[in-house]
């Protein structure tokens, strides 16, 4: 198979005559590198060759990609109308694979459309292809598939749900030859011209401002010390570039060569990286049993062996030895300049005490379960709810439900309708908008619950506005009268205990959920009627530990998804994209073994946090019946 980074000789890059394919890649929510197409690789890599540090426009060459702009100076993708940054990598594979090939496989969503495998599974599922084998297992990639080239069929091995998969040819990736180009990755240093203060400019300068201030911290102290350096040579090293990862440690060796230099070569290392000459000196190392004692008459060299694979796992640490302290809280795993700053360096190269590890991927899914371990949640009464067009409910006197959950006020106050912005005393700036018998424009009511006062015919113009489900909510203190509803469209949720433990609840078995709504067309409800809306991500998978207060939760979720609260159609605060179905500020944990971003375990205060945003939609604790 072909992995990113082979082929590399002794000094960590590839030799001069080996040619590679050029595979652009962006960092979605859910930790996975997704592939840009060959087209836009091809861009960005003829920008790359003009201007190594400039910005490239990806609506150019895809008008979908409109909003999107990658700088490849802080290597982050940066969309334009919603400020949501994303790193972005250059990976490299060999020309006989996939990408080499021009080969895309792909597989077939709700929607009916075809979506791009990651390109390590790409490449996987080609080389199996190319071998005839009748099967792919993709558990080892940490993907529950099954692979079928027979019926060309995907199938999750805990579902069991097929998806149609296709193989279709595409433009080939980008070629190149000879030695990588700078890779560019947050350098450091001072900046020309006036800074700029959007949201991109002011992450790139922060993190420039952080290491700085960390550089010249450690220049302090390790210029400090004394006066006498110690012989001086030469570090030789490669620079690598976004992401570190490999499998080896930094392992000192030495020999006598009658020499004065000191050597640091780095092998095997993932194919971005430059070579670069550093002064070398005894302060840069102030940890003596680091390393070999330098003097003029040995030669030293310290090697890392191993590859680098950005798409798989594995963790590289570099130490400089057992002498230096603990890294300090703050210090970023970020290529800084040398002590000289005559160029860029990684920061553990100059001295400083950090330590560099990949970022390890989320494990969202448990083990594989068999059906026969899917056990009812205890004290809950089956283990699947469905919600239908049927179930909503409709037709409420607007004029009703508002007398219902207000009283009249003979004489107003003196103060605002925050509807209208009017005063009480004044009529409803809806007169003439809106008519309705029996409501007249001077009319004043107070709520019932909370005391807020508003003009009557302004409460009913806001609920024609908002679901008609025969509830008001207080547009001051949010409030709600009556039982809230949502828009959610149809689907299933599901429930059960699988005998596997979440991080933080060793002692508790897990409650999984199991939500799944397909596309569909919008109705009256919706933003756009008429419209398809798309669905993402389903079966979407969420876990809860199978204690108390994880069953209390579990028995509110279901009461919001019996009232539609869990999703609405809206625009993905992720994706930008419209028109798809998005969580509806009911948070959720999809993530069950790790909790890297942000919607696992541990998470000691989410069980409260979950409780307190279903009251907020009216779904509390003293709706559960004993």
């Amino acid at each position: 198979m072909a992995r990113p980074g082979s082929g590399l000789n002794g000094l960590g890059y590839p030799p001069q005559n080996l040619a590679r394919v050029v595979v652009w890649e962006w960092l979605n929510e859910h930790g996975r590198w997704r592939p840009y197409s060959a087209a836009v690789c091809h861009h960005i890599e003829n920008v790359l060759k003009g201007d190594a540090r400039g910005t490239v426009v990806l609506g150019q060459v895809d008008a979908q990609l409109s909003p999107y702009i990658i700088d490849l100076q802080s290597m982050h993708q940066f969309r334009q109308d919603t400020g949501t940054m994303r790193p972005v990598q250059r990976n490299f594979y060999e020309p006989s694979s996939a990408p080499g090939k021009g080969v895309v496989w792909e597989w077939e969503n709700d929607n009916g459309s075809w979506t791009p495998y990651d390109m390590e599974i790409c490449v996987t599922i080609q080389n199996a292809y190319e071998k005839q084998h009748p099967w792919l297992d993709l558990t080892s990639l940490g993907f529950c598939y099954l692979i079928d080239f027979n019926s060309m069929a995907q199938t999750n091995r805990q579902s069991q749900r097929k998806r149609r998969l296709r193989r279709r040819m595409d433009l080939a990736y980008p070629l190149i030859m000879g030695s990588i180009p700078k890779s560019q990755s947050w350098p450091v240093g001072a900046s020309s011209g006036q800074p700029c203060s959007c949201q991109q400019c002011i992450l790139v300068n922060s993190t420039r401002a952080a290491s700085n201030a960390i550089l010249a911290s450690q220049r302090r102290k390790l210029y400090g010390q004394g006066g006498n350096a110690g012989a001086t040579g030469t570090l030789t090293t490669v620079r690598q570039s976004n992401t570190f990862a490999g499998t080896s440690l930094w392992s000192p060796t030495s020999n006598s060569s009658g020499t004065n230099d000191n050597n640091i070569s780095v092998g095997g290392g993932q194919a971005k990286a430059e070579q670069v000459q550093v002064p070398l000196s005894k302060a840069n190392f102030p940890c003596s049993p680091a390393m070999p004692s330098l003097s003029s008459h040995g030669h030293h060299a310290l090697t890392i062996n191993g590859q680098n694979n950005l798409n798989r796992p594995g963790t590289q640490r570099i130490s400089m030895g057992t002498a230096r302290g603990a890294i300090p809280p703050g210090v970023p795993a970020l290529p800084v300049k040398n002590l000289t700053g005559s160029g860029p360096v990684h920061p553990a190269l100059a001295g400083l005490p950090v330590c560099l590890t990949r970022a390890p991927k989320p494990i969202l899914h448990p083990p594989p379960i068999n059906k026969s371990d899917l056990k009812p949640v205890p004290g809950i009464n089956g283990m699947r709810r469905k919600t239908k067009k049927k179930h909503l409910r409709r037709g409420k006197n607007p004029e009703d439900v508002v007398r219902r959950y207000t009283d009249k006020i003979k004489v107003a106050p003196d103060e605002d309708c925050t509807i209208c912005m009017e005063r009480l005393s004044m009529a409803s700036g809806y007169e003439g908008v809106l008519q309705h018998r029996g409501v007249k424009p001077e009319l004043v009511g107070k709520l019932g619950k909370c005391g807020h006062m508003y003009h009557l015919l302004c409460l009913v113009a806001m609920y024609n506005n908002g679901n008609k489900d025969g509830s008001l909510q207080c547009p001051t203190c949010k409030t709600i009268y009556g039982e809230k509803t949502g828009t959610q469209p149809p689907g299933k949720m599901e429930y059960h205990v699988i005998p596997h433990c979440l991080p933080g609840y060793p002692d508790s078995k897990t409650i999984r959920i199991v939500y799944d709504i397909p596309a569909g067309i919008q109705t009256s409800e919706h933003p756009n009627p008429g419209k398809k809306f798309s669905a993402r991500g389903f079966p979407r998978h969420c876990y809860l530990p199978d204690n108390d207060k994880g069953r209390k939760v579990l028995k509110l979720l279901i009461m919001a998804w019996d009232r539609r609260l869990i999703f609405t159609i809206g625009t993905s605060s992720t994706t930008g994209e419209s028109d798809t179905v998005v969580w509806n500020e009911i948070h959720h944990k999809t993530e069950f073994g790790s909790n890297l971003t942000g919607h696992g375990y541990p998470d000691p205060n989410y069980l409260d946090n979950v409780l307190t945003e279903l009251a907020a939609q009216g779904v509390g604790e003293d709706n559960l019946k004993d």
